[in-house]
């Protein structure tokens, strides 16, 4: 009996599209004839020896027929499946998408010899035709089909995607029109019209600025059309607001052409005017905001942002996907879609910045998801002046986007046709399975990487070809003539029109002597206002009613009766039921858990998210809990009452970079929420010392952005060796400036409370630094009472109330836990000659209160300032440059080190010690000894 038989009673067409299916997703072919193709691919009739024909016969209602071999038709069937799987998986390798250089060379080719066929099948018919929707076809028709769909202007990466139902749904859209647009001739001038508001804004800038930077989009214009293109489209889909981020490249096109900022603002930046406002510094033109409202011409409306950005590249796409999500939350928590975030790349920065891998890793986590970005490369093939093969080793600039199973598009920028074609395939991709997706626009960057450069020294051979090359909008002009779309003088109209509203434009800007910057977000901004450092310090009323604090405090005390957690769980809930019911002394985690319940009631959402935050780093929070069977989550805080805001609180990704920047992007965009974002030590959060620097410390000075994030960064010597002991506040303080932010190192429950508080209480925002405790979550010292709750305020210098103030010789200021350490020798000696002085707010400096503190001592003759960090680290330079009465110290700190602290526990204990032992007594002066041997201290 053959044992191929069986395959003479049904049609070939059958055979082909369940191998397609096999090739596609093997998963989701029957296991028989699974392995049936498994053994076709092998080749070899052994593996074909051991397959179970009996169950492909069953299951297939098919006969076994004696004395046939496996039909030659249908063996080339598979193989015309096979050449059709190579054109999908690589066809991109060969495509028309350089619009100046020949594509590289990649083996193997998609040279039908490679698929076991020969030049004599070229016009034979193969049903393998139906797959890809153009019915049996010869196989001419077929390699012509694939190549106009593969191998044109746009290339597709997608094959990699694991859902059989989005490949499917790709494969459906790519077989329309083989994958080529098919606009009507209005949108044809719709496209050259936007084309050349791009090509004419560059042109116009290039002669009325000459040599100025403006980092020019042009080689890149067909990005301005295709954005138009999906604006228009995603109202149509139900989008409300766009978010979008962009560095410098283009960014003044997007500015006027998509987002409708006045040229004349653009002409008054380049003018180098100064602005209206003196209470901040500013920035150059192409890394400022910009919010619109835009009408699409269905009379849509939409709200369009555009986030501020640094000269750091891709940092500001993780500000951008928290602004989204935090416009989600707030205003379309059923429907995320609504909010459509943008991405604009360039192409070296995506392939050589490690932000973008956590970007696209946060994707589609709970607490960072925003229902699909669309990510544009503008890929000028070159990274300043690195050619492409020395900035990646990936193939493609874009491979990142791999990660996450992202289908990926690469577009020849010259065809601006394919490339509105390809934006708007993106767009209906993340409406519809609400994922990211990767455009790769290739063109080229005309000038210089910025207009006063010269990029003949390192690319001679490639500026010689764009020298000669026509730009996109005339390209495309040449195409619509020879279709009749438009007369010969069309575009010289459009170019005339458009450059004579920008001469008026340019008029109307001289005339102004100011620039004024608009705020970014306005509109979720209202009610707040901009305050000096002076107005930083007035009293805030923190307080909050006890019968109130009371409700909030039984429901964190008690878990669901009807679900069963851990004993140690059990236990850590009583034992908060007892510090507040019974012995009135709330822990640090009482403390915090309770300012989030009291704001929760008073309608301010929180959302807290950093490594291991739901339970804690050093297990002192808990505000998550599992049920212990089925790790249900139960969040006590969010059982207060119908009418409280809700905590979001997340384990993030073990990322800095890109959760602080998420996290930033939510606080900028929903300032009525405590966003709060907690190291898992102190010290990780150099991992994000871009945002901190370019936007945390700065935002406010350079484009009037205020933002009310709080970081919360554990910190203390208790010999954890150089990477868990300091949270490097030196580095925080030298960025204090004026009004910039606030900076904290709080020592008890209460002080925690009022300060998260008073963050929400006051009508501004300004990033919120708190150096957290560890070993203090446990202290049995650092307690508060209810009442310190209730009545209470946050205090920026807590004085020594246990001293009788006469007797005071020496006066101590320290901050935070080194309090502690300083208090139990105190105690232990019985000096009543020393006083010891909390410093619990670094910035703005009390200075007043501190001098309220010395003059209250009469008597002293000794003002120490104590701090266990190394001399050249610790908040002692900081005071130095920010109060006056700082010569008048003796410091007691650490030696100079390099290293925060040593790795010994003993060699630490006995650094401490020398602190402590010189603060309360003169003589032991650590700084004076000499410098020890190697093998000493």
């Amino acid at each position: 009996m053959d044992k191929y038989s069986f395959l003479n009673t049904a049609h070939t067409s059958f055979f082909a599209e369940l191998y397609d299916k096999y090739i596609t997703n093997p998963d989701s072919v029957e296991p028989s004839w699974r392995a049936f193709f498994q053994g076709f691919d092998f080749g070899t009739e052994s593996a074909l020896d051991e397959l179970d024909l009996e169950t492909l016969v069953s299951v297939n209602g098919t006969q076994n027929n004696a004395g046939a071999e496996m039909p030659q038709s249908l063996q080339k069937e598979f193989q015309v499946i096979r050449l059709i799987d190579g054109y999908r998986s690589r066809g991109h390798l060969f495509t028309e998408t350089n619009p100046v250089r020949e594509r590289r060379q990649y083996e193997p080719t998609l040279d039908i010899e490679n698929f076991g066929l020969s030049q004599s099948d070229m016009e034979t018919v193969f049903s393998a035709g139906d797959v890809i929707g153009i019915g049996a076809s010869t196989l001419k028709e077929i390699i012509d089909h694939l190549r106009r769909i593969y191998c044109d202007a746009i290339g597709v990466e997608y094959m990699y995607i694991r859902k059989p139902e989005r490949i499917e749904w790709i494969q459906n859209w790519l077989n329309v029109n083989d994958n080529h647009p098919k606009f009507d001739n209005e949108h044809k001038k719709r496209i050259l019209r936007k084309l050349n508001q791009a090509v004419s804004f560059e042109g116009f800038l290039h002669t009325k600025y000459v040599g100025q930077k403006r980092f020019s989009l042009e080689g890149g214009e067909s990005l301005i059309p295709a954005l138009d293109a999906v604006v228009e489209r995603a109202a149509e889909l139900g989008v409300e607001q766009f978010v979008m981020g962009m560095a410098h490249r283009g960014r003044l096109n997007v500015l006027t052409n998509i987002f409708g900022k006045a040229a004349k603002d653009i002409f008054s930046e380049f003018d180098g005017k100064d602005y209206e406002q003196e209470i901040f510094d500013g920035d150059v033109k192409y890394h400022l905001g910009w919010t619109s409202d835009r009408k699409t011409d269905n009379g849509k409306k939409i709200k369009m942002n555009i986030a501020p950005n640094p000269s750091h590249l891709e940092t500001v796409g993780a500000v951008v996907e928290g602004i989204a999500r935090a416009k989600q939350d707030a205003h379309f928590p059923d429907e995320f879609s609504k909010v459509l975030p943008i991405v604009v790349h360039g192409d070296a920065a995506i392939a050589g910045q490690g932000l973008i891998y956590e970007l696209v890793q946060m994707a589609n986590l709970d607490g960072y998801k925003t229902n699909g970005t669309i990510h544009i490369v503008v890929n000028n093939q070159i990274g300043f002046t690195t050619n492409y093969l020395d900035a990646r080793t990936s193939t493609y600039c874009t491979d990142v986007g791999k990660v996450t199973l992202s289908p990926v598009l690469h577009v020849n920028a010259d065809d601006v046709e394919a490339v509105v074609h390809a934006s708007l395939f993106a767009l209906e991709y993340r409406m519809r399975f609400n994922r990211d997706v990767f455009i790769d626009l290739l063109g080229y960057r005309k000038y210089g990487h910025n207009e006063g450069d010269e990029p003949r020294f390192t690319q001679p051979k490639l500026y010689k070809a764009i020298a000669k090359h026509q730009n996109p909008r005339d390209i495309y002009a040449q195409k619509l003539l020879a279709e009749g779309v438009i007369e010969d003088d069309f575009v010289q109209k459009l170019e005339e029109e458009y450059k004579a509203s920008l001469e008026e434009e340019l008029v109307d800007s001289r005339k102004e002597d100011k620039t004024e910057i608009t705020p970014f977000m306005a509109d979720e901004w209202k009610g707040f206002v901009n305050v000096r450092e002076w107005e930083m310090m007035e009293k805030v009323d923190t307080t909050f009613d006890k019968k109130e604090l009371t409700k909030i405090a039984k429901v964190i005390t008690e878990l669901p009766k009807d679900k069963k957690f851990l004993r140690k769980v059990d236990k850590l809930i009583r034992d908060r039921k007892k510090m507040f019911f019974e012995s009135d002394r709330l822990d640090w985690a009482m403390g915090e858990l309770l300012a989030y319940g009291t704001l929760l009631q008073e309608g301010y959402a929180v959302r807290m998210s950093g490594q291991d935050v739901e339970r804690g780093t050093f297990s002192h929070r808990h505000a998550v809990m599992k049920v212990e069977e089925s790790e249900e989550e139960v969040i006590l805080l969010n059982h207060l009452s119908e009418e409280q805001a809700k905590l979001q609180i997340y384990n993030s990704l073990l990322s800095e970079y890109g959760v602080v920047g998420f996290d930033y992007g939510y606080a900028m965009a929903s300032p009525n929420t405590l966003t709060i974002w907690e190291a898992q030590f102190g010290d990780f959060s150099n991992g994000a010392q871009i945002m901190i620097d370019q936007y945390i410390s700065a935002a406010e000075d350079k484009w009037k952005l205020q933002n009310g994030l709080v970081m919360l960064l554990p910190h203390g010597y208790e010999g954890q060796g150089a990477e868990h002991s300091s949270a490097r506040m030196e580095r925080y303080l030298q960025l204090c400036a004026r009004d910039n932010m606030y900076i904290a190192d709080v020592s008890t429950p209460a002080q925690m409370f009022h300060i998260l508080r008073r963050q929400m209480k006051v009508n501004f925002r300004k990033p919120l630094i708190i150096f957290t405790p560890k070993s203090l979550l446990r202290h049995p010292k650092a307690v508060s009472t209810v009442d310190e709750l209730v009545s209470g305020s946050f205090q920026e210098v807590i004085d020594d109330d246990s001293v009788t103030v006469s007797k005071v010789k020496s006066v101590v200021f320290c901050t935070g836990k080194f309090y502690y350490d300083l208090l139990a020798v105190k105690e232990e000696q019985n000096r009543e000659d020393v006083a010891l002085v909390r410093v619990e707010q670094l910035f703005p400096v009390p200075a007043e209160k501190m001098k309220e503190v010395i003059a209250k001592y009469k008597k002293a003759d000794d003002l120490v300032w104590a701090q266990e960090e190394p001399r050249n680290m610790g908040a002692w330079s900081h005071m130095m440059m920010h109060f006056s009465d700082s010569d008048k110290f003796r410091v007691a700190s650490r030696r100079f080190y390099a290293s925060p602290a040593a790795g010994s526990a003993v060699r630490s204990k006995m650094r401490h010690q020398q602190v402590i032992d010189y603060v309360f007594d003169k003589t032991k002066n650590n700084m004076s000894k000499p410098l020890p041997k190697p093998s000493d201290d």
